[in-house]
């Protein structure tokens, strides 16, 4: 390839660089139950948190769009688990979210048979997002489901969501705090702040979630 062909390319990648796995996504189908969820077909990314934590919000945020995941307009209403395709990179999974007062132990009891049957039994989860409220990280709920991942084989973030409510200084403390609490629980994971408002820490999770779908091996047949 003579060099100013290669300008010429390199020029074009610069202005329309390359979409990440994430920005394909469109929804593929809803799971009540185990026996709904669709057949495993290459890496998957789920995630999770507590009930109005900005999970909707961070999903459309991360894939480019207003409406591809819905906030119910009564939190802790959702229960199913809605899979996303992402074109050839792999899938998303948007879990359930947890920790809603107003749910009746029966329901949670159901909440906690369909997403402790995904984390356990899906053998392309490739990682998990779990986001937290930057001004109340590491809720109970949240110390709850960071225990369901202990035995899980997959790659974790932890997004600070909502940091655009923060100022500098309670960014920061927010930041060390979530992380130095992880370390003492033996449950280190990178740390994000995260706002789908003003768009801070999109690009970096989109980043880190694409070489995550990149470096998981789907199971092998048989296995």
């Amino acid at each position: 390839m003579e060099s100013r062909d290669f300008i010429r390319i390199s020029a074009f990648r610069h202005r329309h660089p390359l979409l990440s796995a994430l920005q394909h996504a469109r929804f593929l189908s809803s799971a009540a139950s185990v026996a709904d969820f669709p057949p495993e077909a290459g890496p998957e990314l789920a995630f999770a948190g507590r009930s109005n934590v900005g999970k909707s919000s961070a999903l459309n945020a991360l894939a480019g769009r207003r409406r591809l995941a819905f906030a119910s307009k009564t939190p802790g209403r959702t229960q199913t688990i809605n899979f996303f395709a992402l074109g050839e990179a792999g899938r998303l999974a948007d879990l359930p979210g947890y920790g809603h007062a107003s749910v009746s132990q029966a329901v949670r009891a159901t909440w906690d048979a369909l997403i402790g049957g995904y984390l356990t039994g899906r053998r392309t989860l490739a990682g998990v997002v779990l986001l937290m409220d930057a001004r109340r990280p590491l809720t109970a709920n949240d110390r709850h489901f960071l225990e369901w991942l202990r035995p899980v084989a997959a790659a974790r973030l932890v997004l600070l969501s909502k940091a655009d409510k923060l100022s500098r200084a309670e960014r920061v403390k927010a930041l060390a705090h979530t992380r130095a609490a992880l370390d003492k629980a033996a449950l280190s994971s990178p740390v994000v702040l995260f706002s789908s408002k003003s768009g801070e820490g999109v690009e970096e999770t989109r980043a880190l979630l694409d070489r995550w779908l990149q470096n998981k091996k789907p199971p092998e047949k048989g296995n």
